[in-house]
């Protein structure tokens, strides 16, 4: 199970960061862990991914620079810090894992598990 939580209201330009927390497996049993976003109206869209097993991490050129993904084995927990909001990063946000290593930030349906979201709200 995926636990996200971390979401609120913010103004423009503030910090919020996201956890998502497993429960009945570790991070290492995938080989990916995403962050992803759905926008009322909107597809869902890939934010960040971080790999695994060297810890690579890859950014939606929209986030690039103002989001952070890290993860931290010992708590099985992985987060998402947010800075520099923008009213257009207003979205529910979920994470999801991959077994494969194969989803990125595009294929959503290689993701095998997924949490409930949270919803992040961006003020002007």
């Amino acid at each position: 199970q995926l636990q996200a939580s971390g979401g609120g209201l913010v103004q423009t330009g503030g910090s919020l960061r996201l956890s998502c927390a497993a429960s009945g497996f570790t991070f290492d049993d995938y080989a990916m862990i995403a962050w992803f976003r759905q926008a009322p109206g909107k597809e869902r869209e890939g934010v960040s991914c971080i790999k695994s097993g060297d810890g690579d991490s890859y950014y939606a050129d929209a986030v690039k620079g103002r989001f952070t993904i890290s993860s931290d084995n010992a708590k099985n927990t992985v987060y998402l810090q947010m800075n520099s909001l923008k009213p257009e990063d207003t979205a529910v946000y979920y994470c999801a894992v991959d077994s494969h290593g194969m989803g990125f930030l595009n294929w959503v349906d290689e993701y095998d598990y997924w949490g409930q979201g949270t919803l992040v709200t961006v003020s002007s």
